[in-house]
């Protein structure tokens, strides 16, 4: 979610070890000491004997792994013996039969249900550098030998956590032939400073993630640029257009401003509940006093908020509103919105219009929107994206119609709650073949390409 504001199940996964899992029977064991170092042994990337690669990464919890393939799928991994790891499906605790023998510390072979992978050898130098006097901890990752290969500085979302421990395109990027930057967020990890949803700020600290990629990279930097997720769709963008780069990428970010965001999530949240247009148009009055609530700094717009909850909050259609800001406001008492809001809003420009940056950007861009977001939907987006297309902006797009937030794919809970399941078929080879300047195909899974002027960047 590109603001954070209420738990959602989304959120949850975002913020990293994911407290359903640590709650099930699944995470709840106590692994000897061992495990956790025998995990931390296994992160990296495999090649496989057929040709395609494996990532190992960190878990929901330090004695868990978690396993990933370049079409999407995914497991969560838990010891069962001797090196010998069982996968529940996605986010889920549910077996899928995936069995994975890792390799002892110092060795470079592991099986994945049988079949025989090698470590890849991939360079990684941990650095700092430092951005508007706050120094930040990255990490350049670059896969085997000398030649030059593209460089992309992975931008942060909302997300509270350190990027270094988490972000799995580091390796995925790296094992198919691209250079990665990470860093953590200013505020989070190993980086100093204040964490902030400033924009400009965030910005900023990408320039410089930038340039100190292009310094360690030297002789084997080819072509530079971002992929910034979520908030990052509104930061790398602002980065770019500040100081260009070769290219841009967006995931499941927005083209619109996040109170609008609220507004079209509070549309989407009407529509899936089958709400007539004139109720949904009573809905807009949330949105209409979270504005005025934010725009205040969180001191007026409370009696406007109560009005709207007077007149409505009776109605069937009511328990359904949900949105992004909304949500939070309609969930907290004004107490408590009173003197958390203004903390957990610092420094995010509510009514920040990317399009002015996006009307003047040259820089190769591609969207990729998640058909089924609740927390960024992507219609004005798009509507957007489609506009700036016909006035020759170099910008592609694509939207793969089942994901949700995060570009996750999923299933219903006997609640009626999503739980992440795999991230699409297409995501990941869409954005390599991008970063790699190949020819675009016309469709990637289940996404086709939306194409700009330009089918790949210069």
């Amino acid at each position: 979610m590109p603001i954070h504001l209420h738990p959602t199940r989304t959120a949850l996964r975002r913020s990293a070890l994911w407290a359903l899992l640590a709650s099930s029977a699944l995470a709840s064991a106590a692994p000897a000491p061992d495990v956790a170092t025998a995990a931390q042994c296994a992160v990296g990337s495999y090649r496989m004997a057929d040709g395609g690669s494996l990532d190992i990464g960190p878990g929901a919890t330090a004695e868990q792994l978690r396993w990933r393939l370049p079409d999407g799928r995914t497991g969560q991994l838990q010891a069962r013996g001797h090196r010998r790891w069982a996968s529940t499906l996605g986010w889920t605790d549910r077996a899928d039969g995936h069995t994975v023998q890792l390799p002892a510390c110092g060795s470079t072979t592991i099986r994945f249900d049988g079949q025989r992978g090698q470590r890849i050898a991939l360079v990684q130098t941990d650095t700092r550098f430092v951005s508007g006097g706050v120094t930040l901890a990255g990490r350049l990752t670059l896969p085997p030998g000398n030649g030059q290969v593209p460089i992309v500085v992975l931008v942060h979302g909302a997300e509270h956590d350190a990027a270094l421990p988490t972000y799995s395109l580091q390796r995925e990027f790296a094992a198919a032939g691209i250079g990665v930057f990470a860093y953590d967020k200013r505020g989070t990890g190993d980086s100093g400073g204040r964490y902030t949803q400033n924009y400009l700020t965030l910005a900023n600290d990408a320039i410089h993630a930038a340039r100190q990629a292009r310094r360690l990279a030297g002789a084997r930097a080819g072509r530079l640029g971002y992929q910034g997720g979520s908030q990052g769709g509104w930061v790398a963008p602002l980065a770019a257009r500040i100081e260009p780069v070769d290219f841009v990428i967006v995931s499941f970010g927005l083209a619109v401003s996040p109170l609008d965001e609220d507004r079209e999530a509070i549309a989407y949240d009407m529509a899936r509940a089958g709400v007539s247009a004139d109720d949904t148009a009573k809905a807009m009055e949330v949105a209409d006093a979270s504005a005025a609530i934010v725009g205040s700094g969180f001191t007026d717009g409370f009696t406007q908020m109560a009005a709207v909850k007077a007149r409505y909050g009776h109605l069937p259609w009511f328990k359904a509103v949900r949105g992004n800001i909304s949500g939070y406001l309609l969930a907290t008492p004004e107490a408590t919105v009173r003197v958390d809001g203004p903390r957990l809003l610092e420094g995010v420009p509510a009514d920040y219009d990317p399009l002015p940056v996006l009307e003047h950007l040259d820089v190769p861009q591609l969207w990729l929107l998640a058909g089924q977001d609740r927390d960024a939907p992507p219609g004005q987006t798009l509507q957007r994206l489609a506009r700036l297309q016909r006035d020759g902006r170099p910008i592609q797009t694509a939207v793969f119609p089942d994901a949700d937030h995060g570009m996750y794919n999923f299933e219903r809970d006997a609640a009626g709650e999503r739980v992440s399941t795999r991230q699409p078929d297409g995501y990941l080879r869409l954005m390599q073949d991008f970063i790699l300047a190949r020819p675009l195909a016309a469709s990637y899974g289940a996404a086709k390409l939306a194409a700009g002027p330009r089918s790949t960047p210069p």
